[in-house]
């Protein structure tokens, strides 16, 4: 069987992750073509996935941020699958790239907008298009997904009461004012925080104001606090409509932050985008670090066909683990092994137009080969 041809369009982190994720799964056999606007970075990216497993099968190539060149579309006729790792409003012109090339097609965002353009471009194609399938949206949907039908198949109940998922990607240490640090995209963060989030509250589906409600918690034994933000619950609204009285997404952070947050999108000049403003701050004020932190919470509640109250839950903290010859922070194989596990699905043929994470098999994708190294397997 000959190997499949990915190609991965964007070679910062997350792609570079998944390339090299992909090139040490040895019953995965794949040529592994990494694009990016700036054609030293994707060959950079390439270097880095051979020099670091024993493969050497990625290359780089310039993928350009508009338009097509004859390289672009030579890769794109040969390529069996897209994993896109580009921003998210980059999302529907490679969609639409995979639609005209009759190639299968994979994301990561959680913008809305543009996840609602690639699920019409998707529709009726012959080829499958996973959408959100990183770390939230992505494996915390999957999970809770499965947690919710394990619940109703043990309890023999059709209705649950809640449904909760938290996703906190966070440094080690923190400290005041801001009590956070940067793991991954400032630009995403910013974006999550000021656009509205996706709910459900007393079986009925609606948007509510992200940042408008912080609580506190206990994650074995450690406080967090979370809140709304948008894009984490994927399609699980509208896929268990009249199941779930009340479904929602929280991200988790340190005690403090979201009160920092708040204050710095009230302080907004006039005139300027609250994203904008939100993300110049943070870049400016807010380091990066490499020791981070994955921390993946789900829970159903409900009750059971006695009537007694119960509990469903599970949590995982992913920490920074060495891939190949290589150390990839945590948020780079929680968000990367979804998609290569993505992939697989795929490329098994059986599945074909938008595929949302309610219609993934969840024993398949949290069992499977790359996801599971990484979380753990799932019963």
């Amino acid at each position: 069987m000959k190997p499949h041809n990915i190609l991965i369009a964007g070679s910062g982190g997350i792609g570079q992750a998944t390339g090299l994720i992909l090139a040490c799964q040895q019953s995965f056999d794949c040529n592994i073509i990494l694009g990016d606007r700036y054609e030293n970075a994707a060959q950079e990216a390439a270097k880095f996935v051979n020099d670091n497993s024993d493969s050497s099968a990625a290359s780089g190539f310039l993928l350009p941020s508009e338009g097509m060149t004859d390289e672009f579309k030579s890769q794109l006729e040969k390529a069996d699958i897209i994993l896109d790792c580009l921003p998210g409003s980059q999302a529907p012109r490679l969609a639409q790239y995979a639609h005209d090339y009759d190639c299968h097609y994979a994301n990561l965002t959680e913008y809305v907008k543009e996840t609602d353009e690639v699920t019409k471009i998707a529709q009726n194609s012959s080829k499958g298009f996973i959408l959100q399938t990183g770390l939230a949206p992505g494996y915390i949907n999957v999970i809770a997904h499965h947690l919710f039908k394990k619940f109703t198949d043990i309890h023999q109940v059709e209705k649950v009461d809640n449904i909760d998922m938290k996703v906190g990607a966070l440094s080690r240490h923190a400290r005041d004012p801001y009590f956070y640090a940067f793991t991954w995209s400032p630009i995403g963060v910013a974006t999550e925080y000021v656009e509205d989030a996706l709910v459900v509250e007393n079986y009925e589906t609606s948007t509510i104001p992200s940042l408008s409600r912080t609580e506190k918690l206990l994650i074995e034994g450690i406080q967090y606090e979370d809140d709304f933000t948008s894009g984490g619950a994927a399609d699980l609204p509208v896929a268990l409509a009249g199941k779930v009285k009340n479904l929602n997404y929280k991200t988790l952070r340190f005690p403090g932050h979201y009160d920092w947050a708040r204050k710095i999108i009230s302080e907004t000049p006039a005139g300027m985008d609250k994203i904008d403003h939100l993300n110049s701050v943070m870049l400016n004020d807010i380091p990066a670090v490499e020791d981070d932190v994955v921390i993946v919470f789900a829970s159903v509640k409900g009750r059971d066909n006695k009537g007694v109250l119960r509990s469903m839950e599970k949590s995982i903290h992913v920490y920074p683990s060495k891939v190949g010859k290589h150390t990839l922070r945590a948020i780079q194989t929680t968000t990367a092994a979804p998609l290569c596990e993505a992939a697989v699905l795929l490329l098994s043929g059986k599945y074909q137009g938008p595929v949302f994470q309610s219609q993934i098999d969840t024993d398949s994708f949290l069992n499977g080969s790359f996801v599971s190294k990484v979380y753990g397997a799932i019963d």
